[in-house]
């Protein structure tokens, strides 16, 4: 029988953070990832003979609004970004010029006056009532857990705390609506917030995903050089500096309980590993329902909470690719690129967000609740080895990977996922708003390429039915600290704690998480002490 200090289970990065804090604070901490390697969907990995590809998102903005990568010492273990100032390109499906999101307030606007000059007025103003929420939500991220730390934070703000408050109880439809009334000016803010979510833009309580655009005006974004993955192999090495350990390729099957706290976890073989902390990194609904074992009454509630829960299905593709030649979209104009001071390669290095209508967006959720996908879907593309060649170093010079991500493709799709020619057509699709030098179509140009949907996402990296959990809370939840267990971070097994995607304040390459969640450990009553004592044991 092993014993540890701490045991963090899942090595995405929330749970290295949250073990590298929590090592770096004397504690005896092993990670314990299902996967062979470490960073869940913030990882990169080698596809396709020769190219390097993320699990998901390629761009980094909230962690960087955070102090990690300081505290933890990140740069010096290799962690280097390429910053992104133009912050993403916006397509929308109707036509019209491509419009660019810059980190510089006043170079958006030119790209606004010059594409939709009569929204210029709305965007300064957009931005006066979103900055302030944007700049509330990022202090209440980086706080202390506590009612008493995340109180001082806003009141430190009021007009965000108010305007949070007031947002939040509306649709982002009608938030939209309130600022711009060119689509091209809407879509992509509501693509790039309650669309990931899964939800209709015109669902109430979705409000603040507004915010994204005032979003990339506090936080500079990046891309790490080498691909997403370069982070959480950064925190593997802060880790292990530490005195940490991580054990890949191994799967917890039970967390175990004596009395009204944990002991330690059972993995796969059967082994037992003691620990007086366990912290689950992964999904909250596995760690409750299926491996707690022996759980003290005090959990019951808990437990049957999250056992009647609905199981939500996942609702997001994405296509890597090895293509020949650079494309380039029909909408990037010369003049537009000149009044915005980019080159044709810096619009192709940037995401490009292609939306559609905020009606076309809602018909196109309630085709994806009958397993059907829209005709014209939201699409996120990038083509990271533009200004990144690590990402395609076995390839041909005049090759680049390319990666699309593709919102709503449900995991029960009407027909079956079997055969079907979904992903193809999306490529179609693409095709109608690019050219590519020296080919004929888009798909012409793509040399091999790979999907990964929602059942591989359910194959490869355990999301039961291609969903990941998401923390869906408002930032009243957390203040309030409601469903403690999510936004305070322990549960009522003394012990056991919660971090990751599913816990505040949510999904992305945030981190916050598990920064917050190493906080709540470190400062309960005998559980550090209690996990240096099983150290020295």
């Amino acid at each position: 029988m092993q014993s540890t200090g701490v045991i963090i289970i899942g090595g995405g990065h929330n749970g290295l953070i949250c073990a590298a804090f929590l090592a770096k604070a004397g504690l005896d901490v092993t990670v314990i990832e299902a996967r062979s390697a470490v960073g869940g969907n913030a990882a990169t990995e080698s596809a396709l003979d020769g190219a390097r590809f993320n699990i998901c998102n390629c761009d980094h903005s909230m962690i960087r609004a955070t102090p990690i990568i300081d505290e933890l010492g990140l740069t010096a273990h290799g962690l280097r970004y390429v910053d992104s100032h133009l912050s993403q390109v916006n397509v929308h499906w109707d036509g019209g010029p491509a419009w660019y999101l810059f980190h510089d307030l006043e170079r958006t606007m030119d790209s606004i006056r010059h594409s939709y000059p009569s929204e210029a007025d709305n965007y300064r103003r957009y931005v006066a009532a979103a900055g302030p929420i944007v700049r509330t939500i990022i202090d209440v991220a980086n706080a202390t857990p506590t009612p008493g730390a995340i109180a001082a934070k806003v009141l430190r703000r009021p007009r965000g705390a108010s305007s949070i408050m007031s947002w939040s109880r509306r649709s982002v439809g009608d938030v939209m609506r309130s600022f711009f009334t060119a689509e091209p000016m809407r879509g992509p803010a509501v693509t790039t917030g309650p669309a990931v979510w899964g939800l209709s833009p015109e669902f109430s309580g979705t409000g603040l995903g507004a915010m994204t655009y005032a979003l990339r005006h506090e936080v500079l974004s990046g891309r790490p050089v080498g691909g997403s993955g370069a982070l959480p192999e950064a925190l593997r090495a802060a880790l292990i500096e530490e005195g940490g350990r991580v054990m890949c390729n191994t799967r917890v099957s039970q967390i175990l309980c004596e009395g009204d706290r944990v002991i330690g976890v059972r993995v796969q073989n059967g082994d037992e590993i003691r620990a007086a902390i366990v912290v689950c990194a992964a999904d909250p609904r596995a760690a409750l329902v299926e491996w707690l074992t022996d759980a003290p009454p005090q959990a019951s509630a808990l437990i049957e909470r999250y056992r009647t829960q609905p199981t939500l299905d996942g609702y997001e593709s994405k296509i890597d690719a090895v293509i020949n030649g650079r494309y380039r979209f029909r909408s990037v104009e010369d003049e537009g690129l000149a009044a915005a001071g980019l080159t044709a390669d810096d619009a192709a290095h940037a995401t490009t967000i292609v939306s559609v209508s905020l009606a076309d967006m809602a018909a196109a959720y309630e085709l994806k609740q009958q397993g059907r996908i829209a005709q014209r879907p939201m699409f996120f593309a990038n083509t990271p080895s533009v200004k990144d060649r690590s990402m395609a170093a076995g390839l041909a010079a005049t090759q680049d990977i390319f990666s699309m991500e593709i919102l709503w493709t449900p995991y029960a799709l009407h027909g079956g996922w079997d055969g079907s020619t979904e992903p193809q057509r999306w490529m179609q699709r693409f095709g109608d708003l690019v050219d590519v030098n020296g080919f004929g179509s888009f798909s012409d140009a793509v040399d091999r390429w790979r999907l990964m949907g929602p059942r591989e996402y359910e194959a490869q990296f355990s999301m039961v039915r291609g969903y990941a959990p998401s923390f869906a809370g408002t930032p009243l939840t957390t203040m309030l600290g409601k469903d403690p267990e999510l936004t305070r971070y322990e549960t009522p097994v003394r012990g056991l704690f919660l971090t990751g995607a599913a816990t505040f304040p949510g999904a992305g390459i945030w981190g916050a998480s598990g920064r917050n969640a190493a906080a709540a450990i470190l400062r309960s009553d005998g559980r550090s002490a209690r996990a240096r004592a099983a150290a020295r044991s």
